[in-house]
């Protein structure tokens, strides 16, 4: 008689278990598509951030920092090079125009004064000369003309003496005929000494106005190296503060060089960065509000650098004169007015939603807050706050305003748990 063999208990219950473990299996795989798909997936309250839609009033501002620095400065560049002999004030004290703030050396400069003041000298020098001779020609043909006159004064009474005689037979017609050749050529030669005199005039009219010229030249010269001379003590140019003095003793600066600056006290501006997104939307004259000690103090923009810079530029707003106990370098919360404010806008809180989607969609909750989709909208404007809703949304929907990158390939969201 045949014997039955029983399978061992172990096996049946290892088979069942196999079963089973195959199944689940199947299941988490059957789920992990889904989820992969974006179909939907499970997501901790406690990770979410929601804000409800609203409606009021959108203000359509900017919120930047900005700097407090002096609205003018003047700077002082060494107009002659030279070294640093004496420091006569310290950074950071006030001054007044035209007080001495540095004194330069420059053994350079010193002999070229000296090698111009020869050549002007020389050149007086040269001038007088010329002066001196030239009247002395001119006293000696005065003195020609002189002797010339009186010798024909003399022929002239000869001839006059020796035409009655050469009537009479007395003196012979040679002899008067020699006192009137002589007349003749005193005359001529008197035309030509004036002649000649009128010439030297012109000549010597001419020779003296560019030697003048010259020497004038000359002085010109010497009185701008003079000046550059007088450049080696460096002045305030202006009354202010000295905010920077960057020199030592000792050390040589070259001509243009930039030794320091002086600022314009009680006068300030507010210099602020933006992105360059918003080059386009900002003007002169655009408001601007800024919170000191406590009051509301209104801008304008004053300034734009539309030099881009790291993609930002700069703005500058004038601060009033009657702000008290501003420190340069101090910063301030400005808010800037793009453009006028809206009534009963939609608005939704700011949040990091944003990287994901771009205001192009968002996960919107239901009612009891057990789960979201996600739905196409489309956003506007934005401020430090807000964003303002321009479709897709209504008054009341609640949004998640946290990051997606969680679950930002997911159609719609299951919410597990409670928040925290």
């Amino acid at each position: 008689m045949d014997k039955k063999i029983q399978q061992p208990k172990f096996k049946k219950y290892f088979k069942v278990l196999l079963v089973l473990l195959t199944a689940g299996i199947i299941v988490t795989t059957s789920f992990a598509v889904t989820t992969s798909n974006g179909k939907s997936q499970y997501v901790a309250a406690s990770t979410l951030t929601s804000s409800k839609v609203v409606s009021g009033h959108f203000e359509d501002k900017l919120s930047l920092r900005g700097i407090i620095t002096p609205q003018t400065t003047v700077y002082l560049d060494a107009i002659a090079g030279g070294r640093v002999e004496e420091k006569l004030v310290e950074q950071g004290e006030y001054v007044e125009k035209g007080q001495p703030l540095l004194r330069l050396s420059n053994v350079s400069l010193q002999l070229d004064v000296m090698s111009r003041e020869a050549q002007v000298t020389e050149q007086l020098n040269f001038l007088r000369n010329t002066q001196m001779t030239m009247t002395t020609n001119r006293l000696n043909l005065r003195r020609d003309l002189l002797e010339i006159d009186l010798k024909i004064g003399h022929l002239n009474r000869k001839i006059k003496q020796a035409k009655p005689l050469v009537k009479q037979g007395v003196l012979a017609q040679d002899k008067l005929q020699s006192f009137e050749l002589d007349l003749q050529y005193f005359i001529q030669r008197k035309a030509l000494t004036t002649q000649r005199q009128q010439e030297e005039n012109k000549i010597r009219q001419v020779q003296v106005m560019q030697l003048e010229e010259s020497a004038k030249m000359l002085r010109e010269n010497l009185v701008f190296a003079r000046k550059n001379l007088d450049n080696l003590l460096i002045k305030a140019p202006v009354s202010g503060y000295l905010s920077e003095l960057n020199v030592e003793l000792g050390e040589s600066k070259s001509r243009g060089a930039r030794l320091g600056q002086v600022d314009i006290p009680n006068r300030f501006k507010l210099i602020a960065n933006l992105d360059e997104y918003y080059l386009n939307q900002i003007t002169i004259g655009m408001p601007a509000e800024i919170k000191f000690n406590g009051e509301e103090v209104s801008l304008t923009v004053a300034k734009i650098d539309s030099r881009v810079r790291q993609s930002q530029f700069r703005i500058e707003l004038r601060l009033p004169n009657e702000l008290e106990n501003i420190k340069p370098g101090q910063s301030l919360e400005l808010d800037l007015m793009l453009t006028q404010g809206v009534d009963n806008s939609l608005l939704l809180k700011r949040g990091s939603f944003i990287n994901s989607t771009g205001g192009n969609w968002a996960f919107v909750l239901n009612k009891d807050n057990t789960s979201a989709e996600r739905r196409l909208i489309k956003l506007g404007k934005k401020n430090k706050n807000y964003y303002q809703v321009l479709d897709g949304l209504q008054v009341g929907e609640s949004v998640i305003t946290s990051n997606y990158s969680a679950f930002d390939k997911a159609d719609n969201i299951q919410i597990t748990g409670k928040k925290s």
